[in-house]
């Protein structure tokens, strides 16, 4: 929302600077987005008349003026301007002015020999026109020595304040200069809208004809003709300031409405009653139904959305947007002004669907004043008769303007207890009133009556939030919370936990974050498993972003696949969020996925004297995987590894990690190169998902606490085993096997050599593994050693069918 402050004074008797403004909208909760201050830049300027103009002694085509500036002895200037002239009034800058349009500072200076004590100034050295022609010609009883911002009128600030969804009153400069006199920055200006009294009825017929399930839509409706009016420009104090807030002036007509919308907050529309037919209703569309706007384009229209229109069609869209056909012209001699109130949400969902955004539709979703449909109405016709002449009917009203009387009861202790204030009941009573509220009783509890522009405000907390806002939350008292004599619980929930913990860790890896789209393309979330109509959404923002995504690695190959456009081919991504594999709670997880594109692996990328890394594979990627479940608190060593996985997955670069047949922990692998080809992202892309709401929560633990490190003082015992298994048998199955051979004594077993070859025959393989032993209070005799080996050996042979190799 723009405005200037001269028009915040139309409304606001005050004396208060800019900067008691800005202070006091940042405090009641309007926060400032800016400020343009185009005189600022031209505060140095001020108006000057030329004495005398003599010709250069040693330049043709330069002049040497005697300058009054109002400020002193008259100034020698030397000026090349063919239009100056003794006589000639125009802007002046001393020495040491900063002139915008040729970005100098000035000094004194001598040119050709003559000295020069300033300048006088184009209209493209201040950066107010392109005319550089000659010097500005202002007229004859412009104010010498006066600043020129200032007899031109550029010293008008434009501030602009963001407004929450909640506070529609705030969308018309009046509301703001509510807030701010009920803030003690002034008076609000008191505003008496005298109806219109008329000897003829209107010509022009309004009617509401909705079905009884959607009087809602439009539920009043005013209109008045004015004849004989003239369509000329409006005035240059309205086209300042509709070019202050950023609009184009276009017409009187259309400027009127234009200005009472950011005036009032009450968007208002005009027809040429030439261009109607019969009489003007509110009605509900019809499919098939089109009409071209205002804005030059054709939109359909359907059985949801609310249109004006006459006998002959559609006119416009109601609280969006007038048709281009009924549209006003300079042409215009009688004028139908409409004012009415539409219903926000319908209003809302009309103008996502048309995708038109526009004043109106800005200020009537969020809710404007439904008591002041006929006051505005009575507005704007105020305006049309001062500046465009004509003769008004009587105003037609069809329907009811929909108020609703809202009393809310207020303890005051709410105040105290929500906000920490301690505000007394006058205080709070000139607060209420100075917003627009009614306030009665003057016991502990006093009874509210909420204003019709406030439809943000329904309880007790709300009119609590009034008081504090305007009282200064300034004036709460900074209170240090207690300090308890014990330990706070967490407050974290096991899975909050792990999702902090996964992301460290996954940094701590090399990886990068990325925060991607929980949307993907109906084709995308096909090829990772989704795609489902439940997953659809109803309104999407665009068809790439159709569907729900079933996982977080389409998003992040797509993210790869841009940074390879640009250039950064190696790169290794992370996300944490959620997936969903259907629309019920219990089908959306929270899952931690990754990726490795090119060279980026643990131990670094790129190109180096020293050899190139080497790409990223499935095992960079199940090294991921398993950091994040041992990061989440899960042993990692008693998880189960097979191969294979989704389907966009390569079948043979790819595992599936799981506890048992049921629980699937995660995948991991590299992406299929047809799923890669049809991202149309360049590969080999190594990627892991691990479900975080799967892993099992850890067991509660025990009342005994446990040694922080149980770490044996004796050297640890290797053994090596080789055994032959056939082709089918994973080296996992084996590492499981030994492990549980003797369970209190081996710390590790890891695989270190797999070998295939005629010695060990036609489909067989040879798996050797080496098995660490820790010894227990005493360092091992050899009979136990041997005793361990032989378990190892019979547990490794019953498991997989192994033989000992020779």
């Amino acid at each position: 929302m723009k405005f200037t402050l001269s028009w915040l004074k139309d409304h606001l008797d005050t004396d208060a600077t800019l900067d008691d403004v800005v202070n006091a909208l940042t405090m009641v909760g309007l926060e400032v987005e800016g400020i343009e201050d185009p005189g600022k830049a031209l505060g140095a300027f001020t108006i000057a008349k030329v004495l005398s103009a003599e010709k250069h002694p040693n330049a043709d085509k330069l002049q040497v003026l005697r300058v009054a500036t109002g400020a002193g002895e008259p100034v020698q200037v030397v000026c090349g301007a063919p239009n100056a002239r003794a006589g000639l009034i125009g802007v002046f800058a001393a020495p040491g002015t900063y002139v915008p349009g040729i970005d100098t500072t000035l000094s004194v200076g001598t040119i050709r020999g003559v000295e020069s004590r300033g300048m006088m100034c184009s209209g493209r050295e201040l950066k107010i026109s392109e005319d550089h022609d000659g010097i500005l010609d202002l007229p004859a009883d412009a104010p010498v020595g006066t600043r020129y911002a200032d007899w031109v009128g550029l010293s008008d600030p434009v501030i602009e304040i963001a407004i929450t969804p909640n506070r529609p009153d705030c969308l018309g400069v009046r509301g703001i200069a509510r807030d701010l006199a009920a803030r003690g920055l002034g008076r609000l200006k008191e505003e008496t809208i005298r109806p219109f009294h008329s000897d003829f009825e209107s010509p022009v017929r309004v009617e509401l004809r909705l079905p009884a399930e959607r009087q809602d839509a439009c539920p009043v409706f005013a209109g008045r003709v004015v004849k004989g009016v003239t369509n000329g420009p409006s005035p240059e104090w309205m086209q300042k300031r509709l070019r202050a807030v950023g609009l184009r002036p276009i017409s009187a007509l259309v400027d009127i409405t234009n200005y009472i919308s950011f005036d009032h907050g009450r968007p208002l529309h005009v027809y040429d009653v030439a261009k109607l037919t019969g009489t003007v209703h509110a009605r509900m569309g019809r499919t098939g139904e089109s009409f071209a706007a205002l804005d030059g384009k054709t939109y359909q229209v359907d059985e949801e959305m609310t249109v004006i229109a006459d006998e002959a069609g559609v006119l416009g869209l109601g609280g969006i947007m007038g048709g281009e056909a009924s549209g006003v012209t300079e042409a215009t001699v009688d004028v139908l002004i409409e004012s009415a109130f539409f219903e926000p949400n319908r209003t809302a969902r009309t103008g996502r669907r048309t995708g038109i955004n526009s004043d109106a539709r800005y200020r009537f979703e969020r809710g404007v004043d439904p008591a002041f449909v006929v006051d505005g109405l009575e507005l704007a016709t105020r305006y049309v008769t001062e500046i465009c002449g004509g003769t008004p009917s009587r105003a037609t009203v069809a329907g009811a303007q929909p108020i609703v009387d809202r009393t809310i009861d207020l303890p005051l202790s709410e105040i105290r207890r929500l906000s920490g204030l301690d505000v007394p009941l006058a205080e709070i009573t000139v607060i209420l009133k100075m917003l627009g509220f009614w306030i009665s009783g003057m016991g502990d509890t006093v009874k509210v009556a909420v204003p019709t522009w406030r439809p943000d405000v329904h309880g007790k907390a709300d009119l609590v939030e009034e008081v504090v806002r305007i009282a200064g939350i300034d004036r709460v008292k900074a209170t240090p919370l207690p300090r308890g004599e014990t330990v706070g619980l967490k407050v974290l929930t096991p899975i909050q936990i792990r999702t902090r913990r996964a992301k460290r860790g996954l940094a701590a890896r090399g990886m990068v974050e990325a925060v991607t789209w929980s949307f993907l393309s109906k084709a995308q979330a096909e090829l990772f498993g989704g795609g489902a109509p439940e997953l659809a959404l109803a309104n999407p923002i665009s068809t790439e972003m159709s569907d729900m995504r079933p996982s977080l690695v389409p998003g992040l190959v797509a993210a790869a696949g841009r940074n390879a456009d640009r250039g950064f081919a190696d790169v290794a991504l992370f996300e944490v969020g959620q997936v969903f594999r259907g629309d019920r709670p219990e089908d959306q997880f929270i899952a931690a996925s990754g990726i490795r594109k090119g060279t980026a692996g643990l131990a670094g990328d790129g190109r180096h004297w020293s050899g190139n890394a080497a790409a990223a594979g499935v095992y960079d990627a199940k090294a991921d995987a398993l950091a994040v479940l041992e990061s989440a608190g899960m042993d990692a060593s008693k998880v189960q590894v097979v191969a294979g996985g989704p389907s966009w997955l390569h079948p043979g670069r790819s595992g599936t990690i799981q506890l048992g047949p049921k629980v699937i922990l995660g995948h991991f692998g590299e992406i299929h190169p047809a799923v890669l080809e049809k991202m149309d992202v360049a590969g080999p892309i190594a990627a892991f998902e691990v479900i975080l709401d799967a892993i099992p929560l850890p067991k509660a633990k025990p009342t005994r606490a446990k040694p922080p490190l149980a770490a044996s003082d004796l050297m640890p015992v290797k053994r090596d085993f080789a055994f032959v298994v056939d082709e089918t048998v994973e080296a996992a199955k084996i590492i499981r096997a030994a492990q549980g051979a003797a369970k209190q004594v081996i710390g590790d077993v890891g695989v270190f050599d797999i070998f295939r070859g005629e010695h060990v025959g036609e489909g067989r393989k040879s798996v050797a593994i080496e098995v660490t032993l820790l010894p227990q209070g005493k360092t091992f005799t050899d009979e136990e050693i041997e005793k361990i080996g032989k378990d190892v050996i019979a547990a490794v042979t019953k498991a997989t069918g192994a033989a000992l190799r020779g």
